[in-house]
């Protein structure tokens, strides 16, 4: 059951929704704890238990590489098998009725993707856990092709698989720390929040660059900012809208409102 106070923000918002001629949403790891995607940042994030292995760690030290690679196998079922949820289908639905133009996300496990919203008007900005890279190259790995691998060579001595073309170091291809956010992406992502006349921040703390910038292109070009979230987030204080709470429930609500279906 939706509280009044919130039921009258979210009635205000998806009027301002179907009237706006360029919506653009921008969502963090918040949207996809409801699939069972632990987040990193929150009191209960893998941040909390484990500290990120950094770019040139990685790349310097055997033991590093070795332990990134433990990490990520062993949360791929994980990520593979998620679905989407609530909050992924109702901005899908969005999408689907030409409302929401472009999807922004800091987020790698493709679900807005599986959701609906094709894969051209997806900008990922931490990349994609959905294959693996070369650091040197850029060529393509598909996860099938790596894992025999590890499974073949589970001592700790064996060093990490490198690329059959160059050389090169193979990683999923995700942003770590230390390694350089994608230009095309960023550039891409700042563009499209210029262009909004509503901007959509769903689970998102809005606390690191240079992501936290995009709500900034929006507020100065003109647009509202709109904010859904369970925590505060470093620009609560710039929002049009704040709204607390489940994104699955916010979301769904919105878009039952904006398209006059059910989903």
């Amino acid at each position: 059951m939706v509280a009044p106070k919130l039921q009258e923000q979210i009635e205000e918002l998806a009027a301002l929704v179907r009237s706006s001629c360029y919506l653009v949403a921008f969502s963090g790891a918040g949207i996809s704890t409801e699939s069972g995607i632990p987040d990193f940042r929150g009191p209960q994030g893998v941040w909390t238990r484990m500290r990120p292995i950094e770019l040139q760690e990685f790349l310097q030290d055997p033991a590093a590489r070795r332990e990134y690679w433990r990490r990520k196998i062993e949360s791929w079922p994980q990520m593979r098998d998620a679905q989407p949820n609530a909050g992924h289908r109702a901005l899908a639905r969005l999408f689907e009725a030409g409302y929401l133009k472009t999807m922004i996300t800091q987020n790698i496990d493709g679900l807005h993707q599986k959701a609906g919203i094709c894969e051209e008007k997806v900008i990922e900005l931490h990349g994609s856990n959905a294959y693996i890279a070369c650091l040197q190259c850029g060529r393509r790995v598909e996860w099938e092709t790596i894992l025999p691998f590890f499974r073949e060579h589970p001592e700790p001595s064996v060093d990490c698989p490198r690329c059959a073309e160059c050389g090169g170091w193979l990683k999923p291809a995700t942003i770590s720390f230390g390694q350089a956010m994608p230009e095309e992406q960023t550039r891409a992502a700042f563009i499209e929040a210029g262009k909004a006349d509503l901007l959509l921040t769903v689970g998102t703390s809005l606390q690191v660059h240079p992501a936290a910038g995009i709500p900034g292109e929006t507020l100065g070009h003109g647009g509202k900012l709109a904010i859904i979230n369970n925590q505060q987030t470093g620009l609560d204080g710039q929002a049009h809208f704040l709204l607390r709470g489940s994104a699955g429930v916010i979301l769904t609500e919105i878009a039952e409102r904006v398209t006059g279906s059910s989903l």
